[in-house]
């Protein structure tokens, strides 16, 4: 395992340190509506503010091409500071003189947000003539946006190699646990790969099946390996013309000693509706008339017997298409499980993905696993083994 460099190693007491912060939060009418990445940043932004630290927030918000009100952070500082319980001040630009007269105003335990980062070009090109305007600003640079990891832009990964760099609190969780999930689990690993669809998967699939000890594969994405096998499947979502992808997949899979593990039934009706009139199939008995819209009970069984015999659980999407009764049940039931086996010691569960998170909210159990990574591109990148920009240049 190689060491990141953490706030354990840094002295903040009367530097200016620049946070990167991921407050890119969903807003209606200029209200926060979902708060989470603000909480996420809370420890580390309070940790450096009473060790005497001036915070500097480096932070972007939407994908403007150029400087543009509706995308200004200036509602999030607001946000922000009610979360806080502390004031919380706002420069209107991220460089340049209405930056460095706000970051001169600090005084220690202060907190700074400058504007959106992405107002500048420079920022998405990692310019380093932008990369020096936003070091100047600051003595120490902390990186606690795991969720941009995986961008080699000015702010998450250029400013590291400019100023002495570490990991804010978020960021050293979110690596503490993905460590435990793939790069040095317990074993046996398993893992749960959901979702519609094998083609944004295919790279993570193949990293997958070299790593873990068994990948269970449900969502639409299954249909399309069961279709591959030669079976019928259907109405069903299922990418027809990757069946060669998803044999590919399985002879990996088998020359690395990684149990697939496939649906045996199926939940189907005629249409995607709540409340649709739905019958149970064995997958080799799929109606030609009908969708397979979640697993079946079957195959939840032998899905919590794989969760029952792994020592560490990694899970990037749903079984089924969980956002409409009935077809939800196939992973509230596997989620709830692993949930179980976490509580009583038995498991580390490490899950992540916009849709995973949501369907562990529905099934009432997020809170219950190990770590829920709410980092959607970064997870999956790191999943699929690929080198993140923005961690690379914390190590030690």
């Amino acid at each position: 395992m190689t060491a990141f460099r953490t706030l354990d190693q840094a002295d903040v007491k009367g530097k200016r340190v620049l946070v990167r912060v991921d407050l890119n939060v969903p807003m209606e009418n200029g209200r926060v509506t979902d708060a989470t990445r603000i909480e996420r940043v809370l420890p580390t932004i309070q940790e450096i503010a009473d060790k005497g630290g001036k915070v500097i927030l480096l932070a972007h918000f939407g994908r403007p091409k150029g400087r543009d009100p509706k995308d200004s952070l200036k509602p999030v500082a607001e946000a922000l500071a009610k979360h806080l319980a502390r004031h919380v001040a706002f420069a209107d630009d991220c460089i340049g003189e209405a930056a460095q007269k706000a970051v001169a105003a600090l005084r220690n335990e202060d907190i700074l947000l400058l504007e959106n980062t992405r107002f500048h070009a420079g920022e998405e090109k990692n310019d380093k003539a932008f990369v020096a305007e936003l070091a100047k600003l600051g003595d120490i640079y902390v990186n606690d946006a795991f969720s941009a990891a995986h961008r080699a832009h000015a702010s998450t990964e250029g400013v590291a190699h400019v100023l002495p760099a570490y990991a804010g609190r978020t960021m050293q969780a979110e690596l503490d646990a993905l460590t435990k999930g793939l790069e040095a689990p317990t074993r046996p690993v398993v893992a749960i790969v959901g979702g519609a669809k094998v083609s944004s998967k295919i790279d993570l699939l193949e990293n997958l099946v070299a790593k873990v000890d068994a990948l269970v594969i449900g969502g639409g994405m299954a249909n399309t390996f069961v279709h591959a096998m030669g079976l019928n499947v259907g109405k069903s979502l299922a990418e027809k013309d990757l069946a060669a992808t998803a044999l590919r997949i399985i002879d990996k899979a088998r020359e690395s000693n990684c149990a697939i593990i496939l649906p045996v039934d199926g939940v189907c009706a005629y249409e995607f509706k709540a409340g649709a009139a739905n019958h149970t199939y064995g997958i080799d008995a799929i109606p030609e008339d009908q969708m397979i819209l979640d697993v079946g009970s079957q195959s939840v069984e032998r899905i919590n017997s794989a969760i029952n015999d792994a020592k560490t659980l990694v899970w990037n999407g749903p079984l089924g298409a969980f956002e409409i009764a009935p077809f939800d049940q196939g992973t509230v039931a596997a989620a709830r499980h692993a949930a179980e086996r976490t509580k009583a010691g038995k498991l580390v569960s490490v899950a992540g993905g916009g849709d995973t998170v949501a369907a562990l909210n529905h099934a009432g159990v997020a809170d219950d696993f190990s770590y829920v990574s709410t980092a959607g591109g970064a997870f999956l990148e790191w999943l699929e083994g690929k080198v993140l920009p923005g961690v690379e240049a914390l190590r030690v």
